[in-house]
């Protein structure tokens, strides 16, 4: 269905508005359906962002500064996100022997473990969307938003 029908717009100021328009409408709806998958395991798109940076980590600890310039959603407030984790042992503090005020962060044996019981869930809402475009159509899409990421306000 088009934008115009989905939010009962029969017109546009111009293309690009409507894309602009069209780009924030789909990426609520991408959100929204991976957080009702979240809710039932009490879990947050971001929090769950965050466990993925920290599984690419391959067992390795990172710092919270690290984490926040990873981010899918820059807003986040990382150091609030990871005590969530902590408090669900999905992630460990690890304090550093170098510099006594950074705290490295981990993903636990926990946090391995759910990430892996959910991985079939993420990637059918992944495959979802990727199934209704081809890979040409995936690769100009890619082109054109990391061009408007390029536009600085």
């Amino acid at each position: 269905m088009s934008i115009n029908k989905e939010i009962k717009q029969d017109t546009f100021s111009s293309e690009q508005q409507r894309l602009i328009m069209n780009l924030v409408f789909t990426g609520n709806t991408l959100s929204a359906d991976s957080n009702r998958m979240f809710k039932k395991y009490d879990l947050t798109n971001q929090q769950f962002n965050v466990l993925r940076i920290l599984r690419g980590q391959k067992g390795c600890a990172i710092t919270v500064k690290d984490i926040e310039s990873r981010m899918l959603d820059k807003s986040s407030n990382v150091s609030r996100l990871i005590d969530k984790l902590l408090k669900k042992e999905y992630v460990a503090r690890i304090a550093c022997c170098e510099d006594r005020r950074r705290v490295d962060i981990k993903i636990t044996e926990k946090g391995m473990s759910f990430l892996s019981s959910v991985d079939g869930e993420v990637l059918a809402i992944e495959d979802k969307f990727a199934n209704a475009i081809s890979v040409e159509e995936a690769q100009l899409v890619n082109d054109i938003l990391d061009k408007l990421r390029t536009v600085k306000l």
